[in-house]
């Protein structure tokens, strides 16, 4: 055995402690875990990595939304009574964040155990419960898009990042919703276990080291599933499907027939955006899946999503995600002929 693989085996058995609750979201609960779980694939042999614990407010399942259950093997209650040596605690999000917020027990928990752990985490809107117990005050965060506004409202002293798809702020993790934690969970493997192994991680579980860009490159069409005002919903439909399309303030309050002023207004009420961010949300989604599904050159590209030039749509693609778009197609292009190689994991 290699000194490099002496320190890994050393450094195994890492107590994980993973907060659930009613109507927690069940990928925010195995996705994150799996991650972390499946490391023991590419290390030497000895100790799993983690030992992970769920805890919740009974021993025993506990019903997340999708209906299936998880079974928590401790209580609160008796989780407090060895929580001194926790590696990592994560607090699971979902619809239930709401109720659990007002669960005295589960907050006890976690302001208790927080300060004995070596790291804390939140996937999605768990957040919100790291927030409440005071731990994220004076500090960046993220949490599911949908919810960044809620949080920066409820709890001022945290400073909102709604493009992260996760926040390290010290010792304190904080992620974007449901698949994102996978993302963070993913970057505590490298910390834990290096590059390399993190790499192989990724691989066999069909996911990037690194995902470009931020939350902003996946909520165009769950922008419009929110809108109720049937007015803005056909605004919203409309610029979706016709991203090249003349799409300004006049135009598109005519469509809505309704007056400009009161179209913009309507339209940041309903979504959170201006009309401008929107299109050019709108128009870089569309972009998006031309390059990944199509062989268009580039200007072509940019001519029919609207954005009339490849370097607007260059200087878009960079602000929002960080990468051109020629960088882009190179990174997601999806060739007929093209397939995904993986070193083969154990069943």
């Amino acid at each position: 055995m290699t000194h490099e693989h002496e320190n890994l085996t050393q450094q195994r058995g890492r107590k994980v402690a993973m907060v659930i609750y009613p109507d927690a979201h069940i990928l925010d609960v195995v996705g994150p875990l799996e991650i972390l779980t499946c490391s023991k694939y590419f290390l030497p042999e000895g100790p799993e990595p983690y030992a992970v614990t769920v805890v919740a407010a009974q021993a025993g399942a506990v019903q997340t939304t999708s209906g299936l259950t998880i079974t928590a093997q401790a209580s609160f209650a008796d989780a407090l009574k060895d929580c001194d040596d926790i590696d990592t605690l994560i607090v699971s999000g979902g619809h239930g964040t709401t109720t659990a917020l007002h669960d005295k027990e589960l907050m006890d928990y976690v302001r208790k155990a927080a300060p004995r752990a070596r790291r804390i985490v939140s996937i999605c809107t768990g957040a919100m419960i790291l927030a409440e117990a005071g731990l994220l005050d004076g500090k960046r965060a993220t949490t599911h898009w949908w919810w960044c506004p809620i949080l920066e409202q409820r709890y001022p002293k945290v400073t909102v990042d709604r493009d992260a798809i996760f926040v390290r702020e010290g010792n304190i993790w904080t992620s974007a919703g449901v698949t994102a934690g996978m993302d963070l969970a993913l970057a505590l493997v490298e910390m834990d276990w290096g590059h390399d192994i993190a790499l192989e991680v990724a691989r066999y579980n069909v996911m990037y080291m690194m995902r470009p860009g931020g939350q902003s490159q996946f909520s165009a069409h769950l922008v419009a599933q929110r809108a109720e005002d049937p007015a803005i919903n056909s605004a919203l439909g409309f610029i979706l499907n016709n991203p090249g399309a003349s799409l300004t303030v006049t135009a598109l309050a005519a469509q809505a027939h309704l007056s400009e002023r009161t179209f913009a207004r309507r339209f940041k009420d309903e979504t959170g955006l201006t009309p401008a961010a929107y299109v050019e949300t709108a128009r870089l989604q569309a972009a998006r899946v031309a390059l990944e599904t199509t062989d268009k050159p580039i200007d072509q590209v940019a001519a029919e999503t609207g954005f009339q030039s490849a370097e607007r749509m260059r200087r878009a693609f960079q602000r929002h995600l960080g990468v051109s778009a020629g960088e882009y197609r190179d990174r997601f292009r999806i060739a007929p002929d093209r397939t995904l190689s993986i070193r083969a994991g154990p069943d």
